[in-house]
């Protein structure tokens, strides 16, 4: 078994192409063109997504870090994993289907998955390492079992037994494999147990092959009440259950191997908008079938024998690149649960209070004296519910609008719009029923807005609307005034509590009328606007964007300092990245904070030796995007919805707004951009090769998002 990732070690390079020496202005393949169009330029970006859950596995790798919270960082590795695999992997196998030609890296789709293959099976084997022989052994020093099969004391598996009988035996229904009984439709990501048996059954059939599906309606984790177990924390999974108890299905038969196994699949609904008469109906259609989509990835029991991993292939039409053969269950992200079931501060990152807002209790009050930021989650999200139940009952508010991509269950923002529009508000909300994962949920919301009175828009047909906006208007004396909340997160309380985001509250005239443009093209038919303030996709926000890039080139060349400072989530879009090659052969000082994928190959000499990317990996997801550029002295710094990537800046509909007050954008300067390029904890620096190696430690300790706990939070 080759060694996991381990904090402080480099995760292995991108396997892109070889970045080949870059003179005079020849391709890699030496043809003369543009050499910042050379394929070697630009890493793989399903590649760079991949090995982004190498960084949050080495969290789950580091002593410093609480022993519970090391195993919820090795969960959110495995479900990172699920999804790339029912998302990108499943993207490119479309697009192999397809023949779609290569990107700006000059890979093809086959290749990628192959690469995807080899990367994701290194993750895999660290994953299970880091389980097997570091945190399961480590939680059960602290007092919290996971037990295996061969760990049950007598007590233990005589109530296991009696479990199985009780509980979950009454809900399965095993299939034998035969002519009558042909292989059964297999759920995304499900529980399955392949079963070899030997005799005959009580009408004569051999036994063979069985499935046996676990129903979603059981836990995948079982805790041992302690006076079976004898201590307060042991659990066992279901799957070990399973495979234990497996013969009391097939009486008079018996069971010569019983292999775990699950199977992954595209998850990407396809909904062809231009020939459908009603989005919503068309989605709820594919809604039912998402779970039986093409299968992706097969993971199985490694000690499974060949035959019937070619038999589970067959039937799933999968070739030996999707299969990955496991040591442990194969449901390892379910372990979550552990985290939520084990009451223990000790072995948990302290909890923390948000700041509250001071005048949240009048919020038209306070932010009609001024623009007021929130840096979540350090800045509690209560004073964004606060706006919209005051506006609910506002005698003065006449029309509320808003966006939603993702709420929440139970969302206090959509019980605020349901009531505003019992109160006689005008309430509209554009819904993007097609966030990814979310749709069911959006879907229902909708319907109750709706029954409410609320007019509810689905957006742009071909375009997801990604934009964060809230929109108030309120009478005042004689006249009309707009409040605004705009956001790079979504409205929702819990991510609010776990991903950094920030938000503005304004009552800028200008701003105020450009979102109010916004809402007016989003629900009605208008033409591309003539904004003040903001930028927005898919019109003026890539263009804006290359032209403040191309405005700090024009500096540089003129021998004034340019300078760039951006964050975001991810970047890909090849103009964007060509434009920032030539921002830094002009000199332009470049620093990108960029947490997951990262398309741009720094550090080339001639090419992009002045930009340096790094990744913060911390408590709390990095979601926040935002923009700074030097301007000559005066800074440009604008918070948006997108990252730079060709589908967020060009095929969807986000929103990118200034910080016109100059202390908000002073404070959003200095926390959420200086404050990380400090991080000497839990920053990650991109190398030309494609690693990512940890920014050393210094004599002082800095980590961003401790400090804005500190500051922030008391």
């Amino acid at each position: 078994m080759s060694p996991p990732v381990a904090p402080g070690t480099p995760s292995a390079p991108h396997t892109g192409p070889d970045l080949a020496p870059l003179d005079a202005g020849l391709y890699s393949d030496g043809t003369r063109q543009d050499p910042i169009r050379d394929p070697a330029l630009y890493f793989n970006r399903e590649l760079s997504q991949l090995d982004f859950n190498f960084r949050v596995l080495a969290q789950a790798q580091d002593d410093k870090v609480p022993l519970l919270e090391r195993l919820r960082y090795l969960c959110i590795s495995c479900t990172n994993l699920d999804e790339f695999f029912e998302i990108r992997a499943g993207t490119l196998r479309h697009a192999q289907d397809l023949g779609l030609v290569p990107g700006a890296d000059g890979l093809s789709p086959a290749t990628v998955l192959s690469r995807i293959h080899d990367r994701a099976a290194e993750l895999v084997e660290a994953q299970y390492h880091c389980w097997n022989d570091v945190l399961r052994p480590r939680l059960n020093e602290a007092g919290v079992r996971v037990l295996g099969r061969d760990s049950w004391n007598p007590a233990q598996t005589e109530w296991l037994r009696t479990y199985f009988r009780d509980e979950i035996m009454p809900v399965l229904s095993p299939l034998g494999l035969d002519p009558a009984h042909p292989f059964p439709k297999i759920l995304n990501k499900s529980l399955n147990i392949v079963v070899v048996l030997h005799g005959r059954d009580a009408f004569g059939r051999s036994g063979n092959l069985a499935i046996v599906r676990a129903p979603r309606s059981l836990p995948r984790i079982i805790p041992i009440p302690e006076e079976i177990s004898g201590g307060p924390h042991d659990f066992v999974f279901l799957s070990a259950v399973l495979s234990t108890f497996v013969d009391e299905l097939f009486p008079g038969m018996e069971v010569k191997g019983a292999y775990q196994f699950r199977v992954t699949r595209n998850s990407e609904l396809l909904v062809d908008e231009e020939e459908v008469d009603n989005i919503a109906l068309a989605l709820r259609d594919e809604l039912v079938g998402r779970g039986y989509l093409r299968a992706v990835r097969l993971e199985i029991a490694e000690q499974c024998p060949d035959a019937i991993v070619r038999t589970l292939l067959e039937n799933f039409d999968l070739g030996e690149n999707a299969v990955y053969r496991i040591n442990g269950p194969v449901n390892l992200n379910r372990v979550i649960q552990v985290y939520d079931l084990v009451q223990r501060a000790d072995l948990k990152f302290p909890p923390f209070q948000p700041r509250q807002l001071k005048g949240s209790d009048a919020m038209f009050e306070t932010v009609a004296k001024g623009d007021v930021l929130l840096h979540h989650p350090f800045d509690g999200f209560a004073p964004v519910v606060d706006m919209l139940r005051q506006a609910a009952e506002d005698p003065h508010v006449l029309a509320i609008k808003q966006t939603l991509y993702r709420s929440g269950k139970d969302s206090q923002i959509v019980e605020a719009l349901i009531q505003a529009a019992r109160n006689g508000k005008d309430v509209t909300v554009v819904v993007e029923l097609r966030a990814r994962f979310d749709e069911e949920a959006n879907l229902g919301f909708a319907d109750r807005l709706q029954e409410a009175g609320v007019q509810v828009v689905y957006g742009v047909v071909g375009y997801k609307t990604h934009a964060k906006m809230l929109l108030v208007v309120r009478r005042e004396g004689s006249r009309l005034r707009r409040y605004v909340h705009l956001g790079t997160g979504n409205y929702h309380a819990g991510t609010a509590r776990a991903y950094t985001d920030l938000g503005l509250f304004t009552a800028d005239p200008d701003i105020g009328d450009d979102v109010h443009l916004i809402f007016q093209q989003l629900s009605g038919l208008a033409p591309q606007l003539g904004l003040k303030r903001m930028l927005q996709a898919p019109f003026t926000l890539h263009a804006g964007v290359l032209q403040r890039i191309d405005r700090e080139t024009a500096l540089a060349r003129d021998g004034r300092p340019g300078r760039i400072v951006a964050k975001m989530n991810a970047l890909n879009e090849p103009r964007v990245i060509r434009a920032l090659y030539r921002a830094s052969q002009a000199g332009v000082e470049i620093d990108l904070i960029v947490r997951g994928a990262c398309t741009l190959r720094p550090g080339v000499a001639g090419i992009s030796e002045n930009i340096r990317v790094r990744s913060i990996v911390g408590r709390f997801l990095e979601h926040s995007r935002i923009y700074w550029f030097g301007n000559d002295g005066r800074p440009e710094i604008f918070c948006a919805s997108a990252d730079w990537l060709e589908r967020n800046l060009l095929r969807r509909v986000e929103t990118c707004f200034p910080l016109l007050d100059p202390d908000v954008a002073e404070r959003a300067h200095d926390e959420a951009l200086s404050n990380y390029l400090d991080d000497n904890l839990n920053a990650w620096m991109l190398k030309e090769d494609g690693r990512y190696e940890r920014v050393p430690e210094e004599s002082v300790p800095h980590s961003a998002q401790a400090s804005l706990l500190a500051k922030l939070c008391g």
